[in-house]
């Protein structure tokens, strides 16, 4: 099962690293394989702002 667009998952990268993300369905987010921020996707809409991000280096 996939949260979002096998395609749009393919492109999308942290933000912050440019790394790459990881999908975590049960919780509903993606994760980043450098810094480990977690961003939420709702209703199939990945929130790919900073601002919104769980855990990271820096917060």
């Amino acid at each position: 099962m996939s949260l979002i667009d096998p395609q749009l998952a393919e492109v999308l990268v942290c933000p912050v690293e440019k790394s790459p993300l990881t999908q975590d369905v049960p919780a509903q987010r993606l994760e980043c394989t450098n810094c480990g921020r977690r961003y939420p996707v709702r209703e199939g809409i990945p929130i790919m702002l900073i601002d919104e991000a769980e855990g990271g280096p820096d917060v």
